[in-house]
């Protein structure tokens, strides 16, 4: 593992609140054994040499607060950890006049292995694997980080954006519903759904799934300078409903050069949207550990990209997924993250608001 510290982002909120601490972090290949999976046939492939990064955020002294909530974030295929930035603050800021449990202690957004930063780390080791990184060896990544000394007593609430809802449900894998690592889970615009309704609605999701893959390969990724960049991207779905204060992750080609590109690498992207086992799983794992854990799931008041079946699918509860609330953002679609920052973060603390405050996480190993 490795850290580096950065200047916090430009303050959101008003301007005597304090600013956000930022560190940034690098962590090594997990060591762990394969998951448990429908998979188990298949040849493992070992994720040796792709590392993740992260970035760790607190306010103040709120890292003292050890009774406050520990959120870890993950992002959607396209983002990376930086897009949850104005969620972030806002969170930490409306939860900071409240009591002691109900504050945020620190917060955690991770990249994706071939997203984001970690995308540029990882740019020679990826080329040897043009088939992309499967949802589980991000989980698996997360899972190690939640099993560190560093989140011993740590009262743990894993937040997920689409992909990255299925991502922090495949952490729960590995442990008995007895010994969960968490204290609640928030599921944000799941892209989680039964293979039987997959299957049952195939037409559609493959039809889909083939105008995104075509639309990503296809993209533009790479301008003349930034300003070209927010100017071209200002003007095209998705990026025109953004809020203007989410990062699109571009990166500087050359020392030599103002010419930038996206660092995601849009057919690592590409081959991550028909990489759907994953989330299958991940929709058994919702029914597993929903009676034992307080799981809320918050969906977009506009239902643009992914049919209302998928909200259906999660919240059914004759297959077993009772959710402990279901929220909407009024306003947002699916990628309400990235276009409706304040709002989303409100939700989330609603349902942070709802948990008992001795609520505890009762195993980390």
């Amino acid at each position: 593992m490795h850290n580096t510290n950065r200047d916090p982002p430009g303050n959101t909120m008003s301007s005597t609140s304090p600013l956000l601490q930022v560190s940034s972090f690098v962590f090594d290949p997990p060591q762990l054994e394969k998951y448990p999976s429908s998979r188990q046939s298949e040849p493992y492939h070992d994720p040796s040499g792709l590392k993740m990064t992260a970035k760790r955020y607190t306010l103040g002294y709120s890292a003292d607060n050890t009774a406050g909530f520990t959120l870890l974030f993950a992002h959607c295929i396209g983002s990376h950890k930086e897009q949850w930035e104005p969620t972030i603050e806002r969170m930490f800021h409306t939860q900071n006049s409240k009591s002691s449990y109900y504050q945020i202690r620190e917060a955690w957004a991770f990249d994706w292995q071939n997203h984001g930063d970690a995308a540029r780390l990882n740019e020679q080791a990826l080329k040897n694997q043009p088939e992309g990184v499967s949802v589980y060896e991000w989980a698996e990544a997360i899972v190690a980080f939640v099993r560190s000394p560093r989140m011993a007593g740590h009262r743990i609430i894993p937040v997920g954006h689409s992909a990255g809802a299925g991502a922090m449900m495949l952490t729960t894998k590995p442990f008995p519903v007895s010994g969960l690592p968490y204290t609640s889970i928030v599921l944000v615009e799941a892209t989680m759904i039964t293979q039987e309704i997959f299957e049952a609605h195939f037409d559609d999701r493959i039809k889909s799934m083939e105008v995104t893959v075509a639309a990503t390969e296809s993209r533009r990724d790479a301008w003349a300078n930034r300003e070209e960049a927010y100017t071209w991207l200002s003007r095209r779905f998705p990026f025109r409903t953004w809020d203007p204060r989410v990062d699109h992750g571009l990166y500087q080609k050359s020392p030599s050069s103002d010419e930038v590109a996206l660092k995601c690498d849009r057919k690592q992207e590409a081959v991550s949207y028909p990489d759907v086992d994953g989330h299958f799983e991940a929709t058994l794992e919702l029914a597993r550990v929903c009676h034992a854990l307080p799981v809320h799931i918050i969906w977009g008041g506009n239902t643009d990209l992914f049919p209302d079946y998928f909200q259906d699918c999660l919240s059914d509860a004759t297959q077993g997924r009772v959710a402990a609330s279901v929220l909407k953002v009024h306003g947002g679609g699916h990628l309400i993250v990235q276009e409706k920052p304040d709002q989303l973060a409100l939700k989330i603390c609603e349902a942070l608001d709802t948990i008992h405050p001795h609520l505890t996480t009762r195993s980390r190993l």
